[in-house]
C-alpha cells in the first residue's frame, strides 16, 4: 500500500529525480532521495506547506539542484522505477527515515543546515531532520 498517492507517470518522474540526485550513490543513497521527497509530500510544514503530490515536490523551485543542472530529464531505467515504488510504498531507512532535507557538501556534514538537525551521512550526502516542534507529521507512521 503506498504512503502517498502515486500513478505511473509519477513514479516516472521520481525515478529520473532519483537517477538524477542520486546515481553515484548507488542502489540505497537513490532510496534516501525518494525517502526524502516522498516525506516531503507527507508533510504540510515549513518549505512545504501545499505540496501534496510527487510533481508539486519534485517542481518546488530550487528544491533539487539536478533540475537546476538540467540532469533530471535523463529517461528513467526500470531499476529506478523499482526504487521509486518501494519509496511510495514507504520503504525508508537511516538517515532518511524523516529527513526533509539533504545535500552534497565539499567536507564535512555541517551540524546543522538552515536550523535543521543533522541526523547522518550516506556517502557524500547530509541528511537533515526538522528540528523538536516543527513539522511534527513527520514523526507520524503511514
Amino acid at each position: 500500500m503506498a504512503v502517498i498517492k502515486a500513478p505511473s507517470k509519477h513514479i516516472d518522474m521520481l525515478a529520473r529525480l532519483l537517477r538524477a540526485e542520486a546515481v553515484g550513490e548507488g542502489k540505497q543513497g537513490m532510496l534516501h532521495v525518494g525517502s526524502v521527497t516522498v516525506n516531503r509530500a507527507r508533510v504540510d510544514c515549513s518549505d512545504f506547506e501545499g505540496l501534496r503530490t510527487l510533481p508539486q515536490v519534485i517542481n518546488q523551485p530550487k528544491a533539487f539542484e539536478a533540475l537546476q543542472h538540467g540532469m533530471y530529464y535523463q529517461r528513467a531505467r526500470e531499476s529506478e522505477k523499482r526504487l521509486a515504488r518501494r519509496s511510495v510504498k514507504g520503504e525508508r531507512s537511516w538517515p532518511a527515515v524523516y529527513s526533509l532535507w539533504y545535500f552534497k557538501p565539499g567536507g564535512d556534514c555541517p551540524p546543522t543546515w538552515y536550523d535543521q538537525s543533522l541526523v547522518g551521512r550516506y556517502k557524500s550526502h547530509c541528511f537533515y531532520e526538522p528540528i523538536q516542534g516543527e513539522c511534527e507529521d513527520i514523526y507520524n507512521t503511514f
